[in-house]
């Protein structure tokens, strides 16, 4: 350190330096926003170019087409009838089950009015299938219908373009949800988990909102393919080591549930090609519905592994201590380090479709349609649906 006086061209140049390093530090306050700025723009970039690439896939998956898809189960054998069958629709007109021309009237195609014990019918499945799924550990959600663009991305759906399935909402960056995965994988997001807590599992009730685009050429006669339904969706977190137990756990569950209703179904490991962007495996199960004449998808159990819970910003901390010689002051420096927690998804109960299977597969020649026995409680305790004219 310098002693006594300096001399005034020597002051002139301390005062210089310390001005200069002021100005600098404005300066570096001022490039350091517009360094924050330029890192915004870059990670919404970023995150534009990583919803391009979908999940890695399982090795196990079928590489191709949906024809390519293995079949892994099938159960029980499509029921023979006796008298000529009649699809849903019929049934429905019938049994004033639905109104498809007033919901056209006042919403559009692809809508439709539920009347008398179709009401009670989807009220009942939704009430038997979360009490079923409870008893395995699923914790019940009523979920939000509309949620942020931003959300809908981050799990692996395009909420624009001209084949979204999603319904946006004019002025604002929000649309109606098509599934109860999104609101419920955005739950835990930017959050940090205690390994204690996983699994997190949840058994989500919402209605479903689609646009349907691009789905001309399929069937989509009467409930097979709608605006609106209402589903229940199984949603898991859990530690990455886990998520393929879990996916056989959840496909077995949809398989129990079926087979209670008494459905034949088949089990299939979907191929490469039909995989959304965030599935690395998926497991669909399609019922035979006899009025339709052919199999229809009821559910699917998909594994996302951490392509969502990374964009949605969902990490655990493992319970084990880091290895450290050193621990630092505060006792953070021995924490294991975070990782990113596995999702998965599954429906437990898609109404629409369930309807069709319930009301074709178990229509009499009389016109009437026997109640499965788990849904009877549900509904009362009634056994069946009567023609109207048999009722007065």
């Amino acid at each position: 350190m310098m002693k006594g006086k300096l001399e005034p061209s020597e002051r002139l140049k301390f005062i210089e330096k310390v001005l200069n390093h002021s100005a600098s530090g404005k300066n570096l306050k001022e490039a350091l926003a517009s360094f924050e700025e330029d890192l915004v723009k870059l990670s919404d970039e970023l995150q534009q170019e990583a919803q391009s690439i979908p999940n890695m896939t399982h090795p196990d998956v079928p590489i191709g087409g949906e024809d390519s898809s293995a079949v892994r189960k099938k159960v029980g054998s499509p029921r023979e009838f006796s008298f000529s069958v009649k699809d849903h629709l019929q049934l429905g007109k019938e049994l004033d089950l639905f109104d498809f021309d007033a919901a056209a009237e006042v919403s559009g195609s692809k809508f439709y009015y539920l009347k008398n014990e179709a009401v009670l019918l989807e009220m009942a499945l939704v009430n038997w299938t979360l009490s079923q799924v409870m008893q395995k550990g699923f914790t019940p959600l009523i979920t939000p219908e509309i949620v942020r663009s931003s959300i809908v991305e981050k799990c692996g759906f395009q909420p624009r373009g001209d084949n979204t399935q999603a319904y946006s909402i004019e002025g604002s960056d929000q649309c109606l949800i098509g599934t109860a995965e999104i609101p419920v994988g955005g739950v835990h997001m930017d959050s940090i988990l205690a390994e204690t807590v996983l699994p997190l599992k949840y058994a989500a009730f919402s209605h479903c909102f689609r646009t349907e685009a691009g789905a001309a050429g399929l069937a989509t006669r009467g409930l097979y393919r709608v605006h609106q339904f209402s589903k229940v969706e199984m949603f898991v977190l859990c530690r990455p080591d886990e998520s393929d137990t879990y996916h056989e756990e959840l496909i077995t569950i949809e398989e129990d549930l079926f087979s209670s209703l008494g459905l034949h179904y088949k089990t299939l490991d979907m191929a490469s090609e039909d995989l959304g962007a965030p599935a690395y495996r998926k497991f669909d199960v399609e019922a035979w519905m006899p009025g339709l004449g052919r199999y229809g998808e009821i559910s699917s159990a998909s594994n996302c592994t951490d392509y969502q819970s990374r964009r949605l910003g969902i990490r655990y901390r493992p319970a084990e201590l880091a290895a450290s010689t050193n621990p630092k002051k505060g006792g953070k420096g021995n924490l294991a380090p975070t990782k990113f927690v596995h999702t998965l998804n599954a429906t437990a109960c898609a109404v629409p479709r369930m309807m069709i299977c319930l009301l074709e597969n178990n229509q009499q020649e009389d016109g009437s349609v026997i109640i499965p026995e788990p849904l009877r409680p549900f509904m009362g305790g009634m056994e069946v649906i009567l023609p109207k004219h048999h009722t007065g």
